[in-house]
Order: structure tokens, then C-alpha cells, then sequence
């Protein structure tokens, strides 16, 4: 059992953490990564109001009674959910731990830390890092370039943002982009990480409520499968190389603005993706760490051999360094 500071602040049993997940954040995943002793996020905003995200929580606590957590992201929208009655429906449910991401955190922050509800906050460089830290988040998610959905501006992969983050942060923070198995979070750990985040992994497991040929695709797919959109925008986004995601980039690399290509990444295609399979219907996100999946288990399996491997790879590498005598 790997104890860090971000197990010991968040009452959870595994440093792994499930992060929202537009369209796959739902009870049943969330449920089974914390019941497997790490902690599930259910994905505010992939439910159609605030009362479907209380009944959400509700389903989620039937299934296990580990902590959960929700994702409230805020960012630029077509049309801007009601953010304000999410958070409100947030706390009236009793949720303990959110995650947000998107927006400063700073204007949740009074009422968050009013009703005891600790933050983690996800971050794409340190400096973003060290304004949540103090605005009193209790820990932050480290984005690496290589993660799925925004990455930021900046480009700055894990290997170097991670001991980077870990040399100026004082707060337990998981590092997040890339990582799939034990041998990331064994690495995660030696850069100075208290855990890791990983999205793409848990979307391709059996309680992720994706399309069958959406998982498919993921475990064929390599790190070279993706597309980098809107960089001309500075909001890029790293998605699954599809049809769609060609076009956004090839529209925007010749002069085109978000005007031209609006329809084409509207959210609700991307929906659609997961919900019926077609691969082709709409933008899709996924990270380069897909090149690192090749299977399809259950959340809590993920969970449990990410944790041992990362224990025994630990291990193995300490003893190399035993003095003959030692061994």
C-alpha cells in the first residue's frame, strides 16, 4: 500500500485519481475506482441539470461508501451551463471533494471551504499551480502536454513539469497526462508526485460508459493517433485523429477562425461519439498515453495492478542499489 500526502488528505486508500471526464464521468466508473481504494470523479456538466447530478451522487453512493468526488469545469462555451447551480447542487448533496479545473478556483473558494469540501485543482504549469495553492486548495492536478482534452500553452511535458512543480509547490499534488500503468506511477512518484490522475486509461474499462468501438479504437490506437485543435486560437485541445479533427486542424492552419469551424466541434457530436460508436461523428478526446493501453478491464483492476506494479518496480529498483551485504 504506496501512503502519500494526497492519500492522507483525501481519506483515500491508492494515490490514483479518475479525472472528469465529459460524457464518462458517470456513477458507475467513479463508484468502482473508489471502491478499488482510489477516487472516482463524477463529471458535473455531463449531467443535463443540477438534479440529475444530485441523483448521480446518489447512485454513486449506493455503489460504494468511499469518497467520491465532482468535476466542475468552467471554460468558454456555445452556451454556458448554469455553473452557479451546479456548485450549489454540489454542496446541498454533501460532496466532500471536487475537483475543478478551466477557471481560477479562487471564486469557489469561500463557499467550498465553508462547507468543508477540499479542491483539487487542475493546473497546466506551475505558476498556474502555485495561485491555486494560495487561494487554499488543498492539492493540485500537474497537466502535462501530454494529456488528453487542453494541455495549455506552454508545452511543457510531465517528465520536466512534474519535478518542476515539485520543487515549488508545498501542497500534495498528482501528476496527470501519460500515465496508464505502475511504471508511471512509480515514476510519478520518484519526480517528486504524491499520485497520479489518468483519464484515457479509465475511459477504456468496462464500467466507462463509452461506446464499445470507441474503446476499441484506443487499444489499436498509438501515441501517434491524436490531433492538436484550436492552436491558432491559443486553446488547444489534444483530441482523437479522426476525420473531423483533420479538418478542424487543416480549416484553422489556412486562416479559418472559431466561426468556421464551430458545427464541427460542437459538443453535442462529440456525444455522440460515445454514446453510439461512431468514431467519425465529432471531435473526441484521448491522450497520447493511449499508445500504453491495450486492454479493456474493470476500473477497480486498473486501480489495484497499477499500485502493485508500482510497488514491486519500486522495489526492484531499490534493491539494485543494496550493498552485497544487504541483499
Amino acid at each position: 500500500m504506496v501512503t502519500t500526502r494526497l492519500t492522507e488528505a483525501l481519506g483515500i486508500e491508492h494515490p490514483v485519481i479518475q479525472g472528469g471526464m465529459m460524457w464518462v464521468g458517470r456513477a458507475e466508473l467513479a463508484a468502482a475506482v473508489s471502491e478499488a481504494g482510489g477516487l472516482g470523479m463524477i463529471t458535473a456538466l455531463t449531467q443535463p441539470t443540477p438534479a440529475d447530478l444530485v441523483a448521480e451522487i446518489e447512485k454513486a453512493r449506493a455503489l460504494t461508501d468511499k469518497p467520491v468526488g465532482v468535476n466542475l469545469t468552467i471554460l468558454p462555451a456555445i452556451d454556458p451551463p448554469p455553473y452557479d447551480e451546479y456548485r450549489r447542487a454540489i454542496l446541498d448533496a454533501g460532496v466532500t471533494i471536487v475537483e475543478t479545473a478551466g477557471a481560477n478556483p479562487e471564486p469557489h473558494m469561500d463557499m467550498f471551504t465553508a462547507h468543508g469540501v477540499r479542491v483539487i485543482h487542475k493546473c497546466t504549469s506551475v505558476r498556474h499551480a502555485l495561485k491555486a495553492q494560495s487561494v487554499g486548495v488543498t492539492a493540485v492536478s500537474i497537466d502535462g502536454f501530454e494529456c488528453a482534452g487542453h494541455p495549455g500553452e506552454d508545452d511543457v511535458p510531465g517528465l520536466v513539469l512534474v519535478p518542476a512543480a515539485a520543487d515549488r509547490l508545498t501542497i500534495p499534488f498528482t501528476a496527470c497526462g501519460g500515465f496508464a500503468d505502475g511504471r508511471g506511477l512509480a515514476a510519478a512518484l520518484a519526480l517528486g508526485a504524491d499520485g497520479i490522475t489518468m483519464g484515457s486509461r479509465f475511459m477504456c474499462t468496462q464500467e466507462s460508459p463509452v461506446a464499445p468501438t470507441v474503446k476499441e479504437r484506443i487499444v489499436a490506437g498509438t501515441e501517434r493517433d491524436t490531433n492538436l485543435i484550436f492552436r491558432q486560437l491559443r486553446n488547444t485541445a489534444r483530441v482523437a485523429k479522426n476525420a473531423v479533427s483533420d479538418e478542424v486542424v487543416e480549416v484553422l492552419a489556412r486562416g479559418g477562425d472559431f466561426a468556421d469551424v464551430r458545427e464541427l466541434v460542437a459538443g453535442r457530436h462529440g456525444r455522440k461519439v460515445f454514446e453510439d460508436g461512431d468514431l467519425d461523428a465529432g471531435i473526441w478526446t484521448v491522450g497520447l498515453v493511449q499508445g500504453l493501453i491495450h486492454d479493456v478491464p474493470a476500473a477497480g483492476e486498473v486501480v489495484r495492478r497499477t499500485v502493485a506494479d508500482a510497488e514491486q518496480i519500486l522495489r526492484d529498483r531499490l534493491a539494485m542499489f543494496a550493498s552485497p551485504a544487504a541483499v
